[in-house]
């Protein structure tokens, strides 16, 4: 079950993020300016903002099985579509809704890990399943990116339509509801009342993202446009630096398990995310060679801190409230995401690459004060 929600995480991830490896083909291609292409690519963030918090109060009344599937499906049936309609704005309309169905692994597959692994072991799992979402991004950065420039954004789209089928598959063959005994007084009591845990968690994770996103998003184009790769040296670069990024997943997970804590790592990341955002800021900025080597830390270090957070709201939110508080977290984190890719192409316009990284790097600096590490409670 953990392998399946792994796939179905990866699918959503492709789904979401890989139509970013087609703005070298959008902005090139098709003549659309940074900003619109990033306006594009960005439809199925919004897609997942819109029903992410709907997609959880459905697994918390029907399930995790049934709405995993329904999601796959659909998503699908609206990727298809997207290979099929002419037009950017179609487009966009067409990965909105693909998004949307996308949205239901997010809650369901975390669900999965949560109620069928013990605190013990949880963070290791949930880095596990976790780490679908940076495999999901280079597995469209050494796919879509080329299939784009070299047979179109629609044949580029069959990649998200087929992880979506296979994943589907796994579902109905092995996933099975985890098991929720009835609340003793009837009705869980709401998790937000009382107490600014959850909240502060949010807060972190929308801080966290912005830079997370700068670098998925316009890691391939800036190796493309100012450090003059190919697609395909490119796409193989990011693809390789998201399995690190998988690998990092995993080792934060564990290293929760081990001390106990998920705030206390999740500080580390974000002391670590803004150091590292800065150097690359600089070190593109002076044209240096390393800065190719710090792209890569920096979609590492970005991405280490979803398990963790993702794991603290399931836990502290509780199994009748866990889809919806899931819901909330990535809401909020998908609708800071969705603007980062048009915001960032702007930023590139005036500034260029190096001022866009440098400035992600005041995120984490945000968030660092904000991680609830004293509100935590002991894992058990």
């Amino acid at each position: 079950m953990l392998a399946a929600g792994v796939l179905a995480q990866l699918a959503s991830a492709v789904t979401v993020h890989g139509p970013a490896f087609l703005i070298p083909t959008l902005h090139r291609g098709s003549g659309l300016s940074l900003a619109h292409a990033g306006l594009v690519v960005a439809a199925p963030t919004v897609g997942v903002m819109l029903t992410l918090v709907a997609w959880g109060a459905a697994v918390d009344r029907w399930g995790e099985r049934v709405c995993l599937l329904t999601g796959l499906v659909g998503t699908a049936l609206a990727g298809i579509v997207a290979t099929r309609v002419h037009g950017t704005v179609a487009l966009a309309v067409a990965l909105v809704v693909a998004g949307g169905f996308a949205a239901s692994a997010n809650a369901a597959s975390g669900r999965i890990v949560v109620g069928w692994f013990p605190a013990r072991r949880r963070g290791l799992a949930m880095g596990i399943r976790q780490m679908a979402q940076p495999l999901g991004v280079g597995l469209g950065a050494v796919t879509l990116a080329v299939l784009a420039a070299k047979h179109g954004v629609a044949v580029a789209l069959w990649v998200p339509v087929g992880a979506a089928a296979l994943a589907a598959v796994a579902v109905a063959a092995v996933v099975v509801d985890p098991p929720r005994a009835q609340h003793p007084s009837g009705t869980a009591p709401n998790p937000y009342r009382g107490s600014g845990f959850l909240g502060r968690v949010h807060s972190v994770s929308v801080l966290l993202v912005i830079p997370q996103f700068t670098v998925w998003t316009f890691a391939l184009v800036w190796l493309v446009d100012a450090r003059h790769w190919s697609p395909a040296a490119a796409g193989a670069l990011v693809a390789a630096s998201q399995v690190a990024g998988a690998l990092g997943r995993i080792a934060i997970g564990q290293l929760s398990d081990v001390v106990g804590s998920r705030m206390r790592p999740l500080r580390w990341v974000a002391v670590a995310a803004a150091v590292t955002m800065a150097v690359l800021g600089w070190s593109a900025h002076a044209g240096w060679g390393v800065a190719v080597l710090l792209m890569v830390l920096a979609t590492t270090v970005t991405v280490a801190d979803n398990g963790l957070a993702f794991t603290a709201v399931a836990e502290r939110a509780g199994p009748f409230w866990s889809g919806r508080a899931l819901g909330v977290q990535n809401t909020a984190q998908f609708l800071a995401a969705s603007a980062v890719a048009p915001l960032a192409g702007v930023v590139i316009g005036g500034w260029g690459y190096a001022a866009c990284f440098a400035l992600a790097a005041a995120f984490p600096v945000l968030a660092v004060p904000l991680v609830p590490v004293a509100g935590e409670r002991e894992l058990r």
